[in-house]
């Protein structure tokens, strides 16, 4: 519905005919400019989101996984040694077949099962959904709206946007969702997240954008946030608008006790889809790769360097590689990146992974004062990032546990995956104790917690963590992005950096 005009007569006063003429001039004036001011597009709320629910929610998916987990030695009642009740549990034990408390004996490893949500993007079965939803399975079943379940195949996974892209195999067509355009998302629009929010089963809740371009710790991150109800089980569901396009994929939110405070995040289809469309041509994602390390251009460094606008990536340093080899120099300010203009760190890094790889595209930099234009052929990131230890090198002592960001961190090994009962082949750091004065504690972090990620990328050793943290800090990032794992269920935690 349309604001509507007001009109000339309807703001003109009943005057005394003894007013003067330049009073009647000036509000005829002011009136005339009000009449010609620009209509607001002001969306109504929708009367109901039901036709979209009934249209979209077949393609709409519960995702299952299974993996094995390692048997608990120290499960049953226990109590004290010596304990005067001990005779009376070994004996209800055995005549349970269970054995006494001194005497569990081998127990076989068990499956463990997780619930999240994903959507078919295609009528030949590829499903969209978030990758911490589906790590470390060895099983996936795919639970359709109509009742049907299927099995699915990993075709690849994403870890820097945590997507992930699976194969059905279906003997008819299945029903499915496009992306839409997420950056003509405005803040204020509607919009309605749908999945299986702790496992309750197909589920739709209805909400607003409430900001854009949210970044939680992700190089690539961009993050639609919104107060439609996410919570557990959501993960890898759609977002959608009111038109029924996928404007994000419902990946984390942030809550003090794990349920939905109306703080959401979607990660924007604009990113997710040039992520799906790699897994599906290659199973992989191939990003660009330029090879260098940027900042961002503040007013004050604009000053000193004579430079017009606090725009673009000021240069800090050029290692081996393509930037180096077209003549790149630190100190140079990149204002355009093949053919579009460069505001931020951020804007050049996404232009960059979005470019394409082996092909040389024209890069414009400010170098003293003047404006110079060089062509770089861009390497592939994944290929960069890869740094492989010589088999000659052995490989660095590990402490048993150290403490960082508050916490008390101890690697993943085979004794803390039996003792924990974690799936097997199991990684990160596994949390060993918390400071009660620290954000961590604060924000509901516990021994026993299992850290997998530190700003969307794997961490086993704590030189990872350390190089994630000390990533973020150079990026300018005021908080660290961590996945923890409790009991198998993961969930994201930030924490302060400073």
């Amino acid at each position: 519905m349309q604001t509507r005009q007001i009109s000339q007569v309807s703001i003109l006063p009943a005057l005394p005919s003894r007013a003067p003429r330049l009073l009647m001039a000036l509000m005829i004036g002011a009136a005339l400019l009000i009449a010609q001011a620009p209509q607001v597009d002001a969306r109504g709320a929708p009367e109901s989101f039901a036709d979209l629910a009934e249209q979209f929610s077949p393609a709409v998916v519960n995702i299952t996984t299974s993996s094995l987990v390692a048997a608990n030695t120290e499960a049953g009642p226990m109590v004290p040694e010596g304990s005067p009740f001990q005779d009376f549990f070994d004996d209800f034990m055995k005549k349970n077949g269970q054995g006494g408390q001194g005497d569990l004996g081998p127990q076989p490893p068990q499956r463990s099962e997780a619930l999240g949500s994903g959507f078919v993007i295609s009528a030949d079965g590829y499903i969209v959904t978030n990758n911490h939803v589906i790590e470390g399975a060895d099983d996936i079943e795919i639970d359709f709206f109509n009742g049907k379940r299927l099995r699915a195949k990993l075709v690849g996974t994403d870890l820097k946007t945590d997507i992930a892209l699976l194969k059905v195999e279906s003997d008819a067509p299945l029903p499915f969702v496009s992306f839409g355009d997420s950056d003509v998302m405005r803040v204020g629009d509607w919009v309605v997240a749908m999945g299986n929010p702790l496992g309750q089963g197909f589920s739709v809740s209805a909400g607003i954008v409430s900001a854009r371009k949210r970044e939680l710790s992700g190089t690539y991150d961009d993050f639609i946030q919104t107060d439609a109800a996410i919570n557990r089980g959501n993960s890898g569901g759609p977002l959608f608008n009111t038109e029924g396009q996928v404007v994000g994929v419902n990946t984390a939110i942030l809550s003090p006790n794990g349920g939905s405070i109306g703080i959401g995040f979607s990660m924007a289809s604009n990113v997710v889809s040039k992520v799906v469309g790699q897994l599906r041509e290659f199973g992989e994602t191939r990003r660009g790769w330029l090879g260098v390390r940027i900042q961002d251009v503040t007013p004050d460094v604009a000053e000193a360097m004579g430079l017009a606008d606090a725009k673009g990536a000021l240069i800090t340093d050029v290692p081996d590689g393509p930037a180096k080899d077209a003549g790149l120099l630190a100190g140079d300010v990149i204002t355009s990146f093949f053919g579009a203009a460069v505001a931020d760190t951020r804007e050049l890094v996404r232009r960059v992974a979005d470019a394409p790889i082996g092909e040389a595209v024209p890069v414009i930099v400010q170098r003293d004062g003047k404006t110079e234009t060089l062509s770089i052929k861009l390497g592939r990131r994944e290929e960069a990032e890869a740094e492989p230890v010589p088999a000659a090198t052995p490989a660095p002592e590990v402490p048993a546990n150290a403490e960082i960001l508050g916490l008390t961190v101890a690697p993943v090994n085979s004794e803390i995956i039996t003792k924990l009962g974690l799936p097997v082949g199991s990684e990160g750091l596994i949390v060993m104790g918390v400071d009660q004065a620290s954000e961590a504690y604060a924000k509901g972090l516990r021994e026993g917690d299992l850290i997998t990620e530190a700003g969307q990328q794997k961490v086993i050793v704590l030189k990872d963590l350390e190089g994630r943290v000390a990533e973020a800090r150079g990026a300018g990032r005021k908080s660290l992005l961590l996945l923890v794992r409790r009991d198998g269920d993961p969930r994201f935690v930030a924490l302060s950096i400073d």
